[in-house]
């Protein structure tokens, strides 16, 4: 008897609209029954990659109260076969010999799954975004990752999209925070990686004479298990970190049309990082550019992609500009048209059995199970009773700084954290483009 595939809580139009409604991260349940990438352990993989060589990143289990940054980490060039080896505290494992598995975790990030499967593309289907709604999106507009224990991303927020996360093999622990907490996430753009905004902070071990503000951050923490799926909606911070001895998992940067904006920001931070770090003084030495980035390009270059991307923005924005603007509610989240049968009437997110909202830990006892906006609003008045104010807490930290031996001079770094913070960068990117439309459309 053939076995009976179970039926999928929602359908992708379902699935799709609840995607477009959702401003806080979730996690969907029962959604990847019958995905044949349910069965891409990393075992798996080694046999369908033979002997192709991918690029490991290797750190070490301390813990320093200060991320480890890519820039800081070590790398080799292995197949998964000898990673799985390694694993096992075996012999034969190439280049892992000189990293200890007792002291080292290692992690093949950001794997481009059209490029690491480019002679394999029928594995592509295996993977099957077209049943959260975006049809034909399928693994090759995918990223794979596979780790142990340990591993992990420095917390970060991307610019560009929005992201859902496939569980396949192991669990995988997420700190996420909203992107109302920026300020305490000291963020920074050194280590340089276009649509990447880096934290300072440990998340896990925060130096708080450091970074103050950090304490009132509003941390949501949730274990991702295989064949669950997480949505991390845009510009939400994220920690992600290996608690199995081996995992994998799938992920799709899903493209928004906020992204033409935010490509406008992200040339002009480009610009203005390549030409202060360029810059040579005696103490502009550190390593700045991600590995991820191939290369440092001209200014000449640099400045043409920021033409670029402002044009794009404008005609997009031109385009759009008849159109009927999206209303929201108190909260900011689209209010119903009234033009589709079930998205008519009373706002609600289907949160239950086959999906589960991913709540701030503070809030966790108290906050009732719901969709609604008053849980967000509640969130925020919450914050606002128990949390030390950014201004407040900027006076604070002057006066920590002023006392003992007085300030430490500013470096370029220091002067970049400044300049490019993201909400200098967010009213550069509207002056930009207002100035390419002559300030009307």
């Amino acid at each position: 008897m053939a076995a009976i595939t179970p039926i999928k809580p929602f359908s992708p139009e379902e699935t799709r609209w609840v995607l477009d409604h959702l401003h806080h991260p979730a996690v969907f349940l029962n959604m990847t029954h019958g995905w044949p990438a349910m069965h891409w352990t990393a075992e798996h993989l080694s046999g369908c990659l033979g002997g192709r060589l991918i690029r490991f990143r290797l750190g070490r289990k301390e813990v320093t109260n200060a991320p480890l940054f890519e820039t800081q980490c070590s790398y080799v060039e292995a197949t998964v076969a000898q990673f799985l080896r390694w694993t096992q505290h075996q012999t034969d494992v190439g280049p892992f010999s000189e990293y200890p598995y007792t002291e080292y975790w290692a992690y093949a990030d950001y794997k481009y799954i059209s490029l690491l499967f480019k002679e394999q593309p029928f594995m592509f289907e295996d993977v099957k975004w077209s049943e959260f709604g975006f049809e034909g999106r399928n693994g090759k507009e995918s990223t794979l990752w596979i780790g142990t224990e340990g591993a992990n991303t420095p917390c970060h927020l991307d610019t560009y999209g929005c992201n859902l996360v496939l569980q396949v093999q192991g669990r995988k622990r997420w700190h996420l925070f909203p992107p109302e907490d920026t300020a305490k996430l000291y963020p920074t753009r050194i280590p340089f990686e276009e649509s990447s905004i880096f934290s300072q902070v440990d998340v896990l071990h925060p130096d708080l004479s450091k970074f103050p503000w950090f304490k009132g951050a509003r941390a949501h923490i949730i274990t991702l298990e295989p064949g669950q799926v997480l949505y991390v909606p845009r510009h939400w911070w994220h920690y992600v970190e290996s608690i199995d001895p081996i995992t994998v998992s799938v992920n799709s940067w899903i493209e928004l049309e906020e992204d033409d904006v935010a490509r406008v920001g992200e040339a002009v931070t480009k610009a203005v990082v390549c030409a202060m770090k360029s810059t040579e003084s005696d103490e502009n030495t550190d390593t700045w550019l991600n590995p991820t980035e191939e290369e440092k390009s001209s200014h000449d270059e640099n400045m043409q992609y920021l033409n670029l991307a402002v044009m794009a923005s404008a005609q997009r924005k031109r385009r759009n500009f008849q159109r009927k603007p999206v209303k929201r509610d108190s909260c900011g989240q689209v209010k119903p048209r009234g033009d589709g049968g079930k998205v008519s009437g009373e706002f609600s997110i289907p949160f239950g059995q086959h999906l589960l909202p991913v709540r701030c830990q503070e809030e966790e006892a108290t906050v009732p199970e719901a969709s609604s906006c008053s849980s967000a609003v509640s969130s925020q008045q919450s914050a606002g009773r128990d949390c030390v104010t950014p201004d407040r807490r900027t006076s604070e930290r002057s006066t920590e700084n002023n006392q003992g031996s007085g300030p430490s001079l500013i470096t370029t770094n220091d002067l970049l954290d400044c300049l490019l913070h993201p909400d200098i960068i967010s009213r550069v990117t509207e002056l930009l483009i207002e100035r390419h439309t002559g300030g009307h459309l």
